[in-house]
């Protein structure tokens, strides 16, 4: 699929029609399952987990029906997690800052800075690094992730007070950040104040003033329309941050083994189309939101690594993963702490 700001958009409201579809088909099929996201309905994830559905019933012939909710109907970040480890849900998807929660060492591939480009990214997701977070996630005993992590992009500060260029200008902003210890650990580095919330609040704490700003991909501030409630964005690229495509593993394994096997193949060929939508989506992004008013400014990463260097934050960190989780970091992206 050619993905680019134009289809996705139209996709959106087409998205509706297998959402209502796949119910009305969950009768006959022999295995029924819910995945949820906290995206919206056009984001490149639900869109290519849309696709995935579809074909899985397709090549399964109608055994499996894949029922796709976004855009928080399920409950947050936290509610999905607390479901699918009971085996109320069935998959979701979710960044391995939040997960660090539960499983500490999936946070890893967030340590700020860390990541310079893509090929660091995949290399070390897709390589050593990523074996070592899936294993620590498989020993909850509950859950899993698939093999393949899909992306959610270079996360960037937006704001309604001022461009953020040098690490100073981040002194005293009252940010607002996903619920983990990452993020929290990070902005206090820079002397911000973070501010924890679930995604469903952003739009209006950024509305109402409650927070000055928040930070995430381009394709989030375009699908969630925050920028009609920010002013700048800084292009700090800050961390990389994916989503684990998790499930809960009992219910999984109560799939025969033939479905085991298609399921597995269809997310790891839908992970890699969906890293190449977000790509192209986040390329594209920064000329449109500019044309819709929204004020860009690059910001140098070096001034900010080094402001996390003495302020312990690597160190820190390095300590809490423990040496081999932090060599195999260090592996891919070279010398940090």
């Amino acid at each position: 699929m050619k993905l680019t700001r134009r289809t996705v958009l139209a996709q959106s409201g087409a998205l509706l029609l297998p959402f209502a579809a796949s119910r009305s088909f969950a009768q006959s099929a022999e295995f029924t399952m819910k995945f949820g996201s906290n995206l919206p309905a056009a984001h490149p994830i639900n869109i290519r987990a849309t696709e995935m559905a579809a074909n899985l019933k397709s090549e399964s012939q109608g055994r499996i029906d894949l029922q796709i909710y976004p855009n928080n109907q399920l409950g947050n970040d936290t509610d999905m997690l607390s479901q699918m480890r009971i085996g109320a849900l069935d998959y979701m998807t979710l960044s391995p800052l939040i997960l660090g929660t539960l499983v500490p060492a999936a946070q890893i591939n967030g340590v700020g800075f860390a990541f310079k480009d893509y090929t660091q990214v995949w290399g070390a997701m897709d390589g050593g690094l990523g074996t070592h977070i899936r294993k620590q996630i498989a020993a909850t005993g509950t859950i899993f992730a698939f093999d393949k992590i899909w992306d959610n992009g270079y996360r960037h500060v937006t704001n309604s007070i001022r461009p953020i260029v040098k690490p100073e200008d981040l002194k005293n902003l009252k940010l607002r950040t996903p619920p983990g210890p990452m993020w929290v650990s990070m902005f206090k580095a820079f002397e911000a104040s973070p501010t924890p919330m679930n995604f469903a609040e952003v739009y209006s704490a950024l509305q109402t003033k409650v927070v000055d700003g928040q930070e995430n991909p381009l394709a989030i501030v375009s699908t969630a329309k925050l920028n009609e409630v920010q002013k700048y964005c800084s292009l700090t690229g800050h961390m990389w941050d994916g989503y684990w495509f998790m499930g809960n593993k009992k219910l999984f394994e109560r799939l025969p083994a033939d479905l085991q096997s298609m399921m597995t193949r269809h997310v790891a060929a839908s992970a890699l189309l969906q890293r190449a939508d977000v790509r192209k989506l986040n390329d594209g992004l920064q000329t449109e939101l500019k044309a819709k008013g929204m004020q860009f400014n690059e910001a140098p990463a070096d001034a900010f690594r080094d402001k996390l260097r003495s302020a312990g934050f690597y160190s820190d960190w390095h300590k809490k993963f423990g040496d081999e989780a932090w060599a195999l970091l260090e592996k891919y992206t070279g010398k940090l702490s």
